[in-house]
């Protein structure tokens, strides 16, 4: 039976927490490739998302994008693909939006360009590839899959990474300006006005909930198999060569051979935290199921520590969990039975 229990609110003060759980419930059966089930989520980033933010041309623009994210993975998953390629090509979709905070969307930093960060993750040989604070790689995401495939590093930052890409035909390279945009920009000077001379590059109060996205996948493939992907431009005005948790492994990204996450969030909460790997030992070694794990480390732990934010996970079995403690998050998800869905605010 597919669970389609509505949102549980958790009460913390100044957060509404939400989530959202999917599939069978776990049982001793894991799926075998014989019932050819796939399942998949996506997330677009979770923070202060309200209707009345949204006029109904963009809200229907970000479903649209979303669609579009969700069948890119889909397609692979339905056609027997693997997880890896299903979850890399849904991100690539939500990096080519100017929708969301990762490739062509990323916000801009205090000097006025975008520094970009992906990570990559294959459950089964707990392979992972990642990239920092990259200027001039369209899809970073493609990126950090590169650097898991042919190089035996796990995370390459900034200049070295980006000369990495050149030995890679599959790897398109832009000018920085190529991810420009005037929503980005008028961000931008909002923060800065804001900020004003007084500046630290330390992240203030008023920044809770504008996590500017972030943008993953998880999926479980008709083989069995787990992956889990993370793209991002990071938090608007950012000094310092500051990296959030989705470049991370463990921290916003992880899979192994129990489940996939991918999170999104106030970064450094979600470094401290461990959030993505949290939610996997959970079940490894705590004997939570995957929304139990979720739930509690998105509901309870991340809010403890003054942080907010969602994830995106996916188990063996092809149960779903989508947790949140903030008003929104971008989001979509197909269950091992086959149905799609997305949403956007806390009540959906």
């Amino acid at each position: 039976m597919v669970d389609k229990r509505p949102a549980i609110a958790r009460q913390t003060p100044g957060l509404a927490a939400n989530s959202l759980s999917f599939g069978h419930q776990p049982s001793g059966n894991r799926m075998t490739s014989n019932q050819q089930a796939f399942a998949l989520a996506i997330h677009g980033g979770a923070g202060v998302i309200e209707r009345d933010q949204l006029s109904p041309a963009d809200e229907q623009a970000i479903r649209h994008d979303l669609v579009a994210a969700l069948d890119a993975g889909r397609a692979i998953l339905a056609g027997g693909g693997s997880a890896l390629d299903a979850v890399e090509a849904a991100v690539v979709a939500l990096e080519e939006s100017p929708r969301f905070n990762a490739g062509k969307g990323s916000v801009y930093n205090a000097d006025g360009r975008h520094e970009l960060d992906a990570s990559i993750m294959e459950g089964g040989t707990r392979r992972a590839g990642a990239v920092a604070g990259v200027e001039t790689i369209r899809n970073p995401v493609k990126l950090a899959r590169a650097v898991m495939e042919h190089s035996p590093h796990v995370l390459l930052m900034g200049a070295g990474a980006e000369r990495f890409a050149d030995t890679l035909p599959q790897v398109e390279r832009v000018a920085n300006d190529w991810f420009d945009t005037e929503t980005r920009r008028a961000q931008l000077e909002l923060e800065q006005a804001r900020e004003g001379a007084a500046a630290t590059g330390a992240a203030a109060d008023g920044l809770r909930g504008k996590y500017f996205g972030t943008v993953g996948a998880v999926a479980l493939d008709t083989h069995g198999s787990l992956a889990a992907a993370t793209s991002t431009g990071g938090m608007t005005n950012k000094r310092f060569g500051r990296v959030g948790d989705s470049p991370l492994i463990g921290a916003g990204t992880w899979a192994d051979q129990r489940c996939a996450v991918s999170g999104t969030g106030w970064g450094e909460f979600f470094i401290r935290n461990a959030v993505a790997h949290d939610i996997a030992a959970r079940i490894a070694h705590g004997g939570a199921s995957l929304r139990e794990a979720a739930e509690a480390v998105i509901l309870q732990c991340v809010p403890d520590l003054g942080g907010d934010g969602g994830a995106i996970a996916v188990d063996r079995d092809g149960n779903l969990a989508l947790p949140f403690n903030t008003s929104g998050m971008y989001r979509g998800w197909i269950g091992i039975d086959g149905k799609a869905h997305i949403a956007i605010f806390g009540e959906e």
